[in-house]
């Protein structure tokens, strides 16, 4: 490590005022301190707090929380193209071809959407004249996870551009933005190229070879909507779905799991979980809004039990935590520090309520059977006024007493 300081000390001066590549400063800075802890303090006088960790610090603890996410999501991409082309079932038979094709389709996702967004953070640097921020870590990464390994990488660099743009430069930069961007990634995919968001093509890798009969690559949440279409139990059309392969393709265990068609980083729930961990015990995420996700999602799903007129809504409400993408987005979207709801009470409605919005939006929308994109964009939209009447409503209680 004195090594890497040494040469970044040695080549400090060509980038400062004055030196040969003064314009590049600001991209020396963010290299610099990528590696090291900024060596800046503020000009105020007086008692300040002294910690640890700093933005990039807290961004790059959230990247290593998606890294288990990203390689599950990797091999299995993989092994849904064996399975489309009808090669093996076993999940693990052929390992290293598996990753090999996986991060054939992966790879370049995440390339290109760290490419997109940080063309666009270093051109609004330049023009703005300001450090490049570290808010791109962990949306360059989020956006791969949340498509499907078959969207197009031009529609990847077009919706990032677009997110980081509208949701986030235009409103300030890095902890101004009131939307999460990666969700308004997608939901500009979502809008705008249906067809390839769906999740629900086979993935024959590039279409080279023909898909096994009897293959769908039909999402869980496809099924089971249509399984209230069709007056047929939700349990019963996941383990007839996919027979060709087996029975238990759509079995809860594979759902949790994660071993089913979707996007890259959302078809596992226990890879989400094992990022939760992490995020918590690092102090990165609230465990309130997670807790309060999972448990709006079950309870909305209890009373669509009661009310339910169709099969989709007499689905066990277990299986909203384990279908789409619902884990994934409580885990990593509606925790996110800057759109998120801030008082403690708060973080509780915010959560509640995104789970709660998730699962009516996928029961009664006949056009989009998901919904944890859509209840998180909107819960961002009025996290700050739930905070406004958390605020006004403990000041009110405090001028009571003050008044006793």
């Amino acid at each position: 490590m004195k090594f890497l300081r040494d040469l970044m000390d040695k080549q400090r001066p060509l980038f400062e005022k004055g030196g040969k590549l003064e314009s590049l400063y600001y991209a020396f800075e963010a290299g610099e301190t990528f590696l090291f802890s900024p060596n800046h303090t503020t000009g105020i006088k007086g008692a300040q707090v002294k910690d640890a960790i700093d933005l990039k610090r807290m961004m790059i603890t959230v990247v290593i929380a998606m890294i288990p996410a990203l390689l599950f999501g990797i091999y299995n991409t993989g092994h849904q193209h064996f399975l489309a082309v009808g090669e093996t079932a076993g999940l693990w038979e052929n390992f290293g071809d598996k990753m090999i094709i996986g991060l054939q389709l992966v790879l370049p996702i995440v390339i290109v959407a760290y490419a997109a967004g940080g063309l666009v953070e270093a051109t609004f640097a330049v023009i703005r004249k300001h450090p490049i921020n570290e808010g791109f870590l962990v949306t360059g990464m989020l956006i791969p996870l949340v498509v499907p390994a078959t969207t197009p990488l031009w529609q990847v660099a077009l919706a990032t551009i677009f997110a980081v743009v509208i949701a986030k430069e235009v409103f300030g930069g890095t902890g101004m933005n009131i939307l999460n961007v990666a969700m308004t990634a997608r939901a500009f995919l979502y809008f705008a190229y249906p067809a390839q968001i769906s999740g629900d093509l086979v993935w024959t890798y590039l279409g080279e070879k023909t898909a096994v009969d009897g293959f769908s690559g039909a999402t869980a949440l496809a099924v089971a909507y249509n399984a209230g279409i069709d007056n047929v139990p939700v349990t019963e059309a996941l383990a007839g779905h996919n027979t060709a392969l087996g029975s238990d393709l759509f079995s809860f265990t594979n759902l949790f799991i994660g071993w089913i068609p979707g996007s890259i980083g959302e078809t596992s729930t226990l890879m989400a979980l094992v990022g939760a961990v992490i995020l918590i015990a690092t102090g990165v995420a609230s465990w309130k809004i997670i807790v309060s996700g999972f448990a709006g999602a079950y309870g909305m799903g209890l009373v669509m039990n009661l009310l339910a007129v169709n099969e989709y809504m007499a689905m066990p409400p277990q299986y909203h935590w384990v279908m789409g993408g619902l884990a994934f987005g409580i885990v990593f979207m509606a925790t996110d520090p800057v759109s998120a709801a801030q008082t403690e009470t708060g973080k509780w409605i915010y959560g509640l309520l995104i789970g709660v919005l998730t699962v009516i939006i996928r029961v009664t929308n006949p056009a989009y059977p998901e919904g944890i994109m859509l209840a998180v964009l909107f819960m961002n939209v009025f996290a700050p006024l739930i905070d406004y009447y958390v605020v006004k409503a403990n000041k009110t209680r405090r001028l009571q007493r003050a008044t006793v």
